[in-house]
């Protein structure tokens, strides 16, 4: 058996294979961009047959650089959370599209339960609110939408990407594992199995889910006639519980922010599952099978979209990475502020219906104040995560920052200035496929804990707060009063 470590990282916007030594050091990158369908206001949706098809293909031509399936000793996967995936255990091909996790299409279901008083028991039970950006109301909702679904009765599978994945690569494994089941609405936090009365509250049924099972170990075996050989799969986790692994967050307390399409903040919980007075979730961080570690989480739906929907949408830049050079050319935003809510509002405000709106404009506005606006507008909702955080007892004294958005410099600083602590970025951002190669490690035996994989993390560049108080309260003051009356600070 080989010693290199093949990761899919499948995300939102693009698939990549990637190969990682056991010292941690990256062989080689693959990757192709993922088309994403919006069929109407609100909706995002996927095709799981590309997903697939990319994965695959990903990981083959990592294969074949490596020098062969004998060179490679496990495969992780980390995925993007909260998509559902639903396809025919006959065929092994999709039912229909699958829903993304940034999709709004059941804001409605979500407010009728919360008027009918479930939000309280449900987050009780499962670290979670009812949003739409959580599986449990996406697969009640398609089930009701979609006759072809109940149509296939017993044949049914769904599944969240990873457990999409490995059905196709073990040719019928039909798992979860326990990160992402935390994210489905369907198990308890402090559960082993899909919740009964959780699944009957949102009309999902229980013989179409997966068995859940450890992030880490033994977990399955690629059918040999994809890669040459049977390949183990050794580990297994949504992208941001990859990425708390890959920033080597090991100790309660430690925080990461990845900052992608959206940015999500997990702070390590320890062994005891958080419960947040302050709209933060709790979810499950790692689980060994042996030990299970909790994280408190912020989600926030638009980060790296924002800039994508400037490029694509408006035209206000010919790249994404244009948005540094224009946030440079400002000495501020002009008095311009952006509120993110391309996707309605996450954490800490939980606005399904909020909009996106700009504010402060002027004759003297430019597309540069525009973009800084928007740039700024992730440090600000970052700003009232904090104090979330802190006030349901996990501040935090320094963030650990990775995912494309950051690497821009600009931005990095703004973040250690706005929230007036350390911000430390690794040389390497890109910590989600890292820490399933991590995770990987472990469960191959590679590393005799989990914790020892930390040997395997990329160095970090601190960046330090420099701004005047004065000027960050007055930008607080205008983000405050340009955000939408009914959400919450948390």
């Amino acid at each position: 058996m080989g010693e290199l470590l093949l990761v899919i990282d499948e995300g939102t916007t693009s698939t990549r294979a990637m190969l990682f030594a056991p010292d941690g050091s990256c062989r080689g990158s693959h990757s192709a961009a993922l088309t994403q369908q919006y069929p109407g206001p609100g909706l995002v949706e996927h095709d799981a047959n590309e997903i697939w098809r990319h994965s695959l293909e990903c990981a083959q031509a990592m294969v074949e650089a490596a020098g062969g399936a004998d060179r490679i000793a496990a495969i992780g996967i980390a995925n993007q959370r909260e998509t559902v995936v639903f396809w025919d255990r006959a065929t092994g091909e999709p039912l229909a599209p699958a829903i993304v996790w940034q999709d709004r299409r059941t804001a409605a279901m979500c407010r009728a339960l919360k008027e009918r008083g479930e939000e309280g028991a449900v987050q009780a039970r499962t670290g979670l609110l009812l949003d739409p950006y959580f599986s449990g109301t996406k697969i009640g909702w398609a089930l009701e939408h979609w006759p072809q679904l109940a149509e296939a009765g017993d044949r049914l599978a769904i599944g969240t990407v990873e457990s999409w994945l490995v059905w196709k690569l073990t040719g019928g494994l039909h798992v979860s594992d326990a990160t992402n089941a935390s994210r489905t609405l369907l198990l308890p936090l402090e559960g082993r199995d899909w919740d009964g009365d959780l699944c009957d509250l949102f009309g999902v049924p229980r013989s179409a889910l997966g068995d859940i099972v450890p992030c880490t170990g033994s977990i399955a075996a690629t059918d040999p006639a994809l890669f040459g050989r049977a390949i183990p799969i050794t580990g297994l986790a949504g992208d941001q519980q990859a990425a708390t692994i890959g920033q080597a967050c090991f100790a309660r307390g430690e925080c990461k922010a990845t900052m992608g399409t959206g940015a999500f903040i997990l702070a390590n919980a320890g062994r005891e599952p958080p419960r947040s007075g302050h709209r933060l979730l709790g979810t499950v961080l790692w689980d060994t099978g042996d030990e299970r570690i909790y994280a408190l989480e912020g989600s926030v739906f638009a980060a790296g979209s924002i800039f994508q929907w400037l490029r694509d949408g408006l035209d206000m830049l010919s790249q994404s990475a244009e948005s540094e050079a224009l946030a440079r050319s400002v000495k501020d935003s002009g008095g311009v502020v952006f509120v993110p809510g391309l996707a309605g509002l996450g954490a800490p405000y939980w606005d399904a219906e909020a909009t996106a709106s700009l504010s402060g404009m002027s004759f003297a506005t430019t597309r540069a104040h525009v973009v800084r606006a928007a740039l700024e507008s992730i440090a600000h909702v970052l700003c009232d995560l904090k104090t979330a955080f802190a006030a349901d007892g996990a501040a935090w004294s320094s963030l650990r920052i990775d995912g494309g958005m950051s690497a821009n410099d600009w931005l990095a600083q703004d973040l250690a200035d706005m929230l007036a602590i350390p911000c430390e970025r690794p040389a390497d951002i890109e910590t989600t496929a890292r820490g399933a190669a991590m995770l990987a490690a472990f469960g191959a035996g590679l590393y005799a804990s989990l914790e020892d994989t930390k040997a395997m993390a990329s160095p970090a560049t601190a960046f330090r707060p420099h701004m005047d108080s004065g000027e960050r309260d007055a930008r607080l003051r205008r983000w405050h009063a340009a955000l939408p009356a009914q959400v919450s600070r948390g």
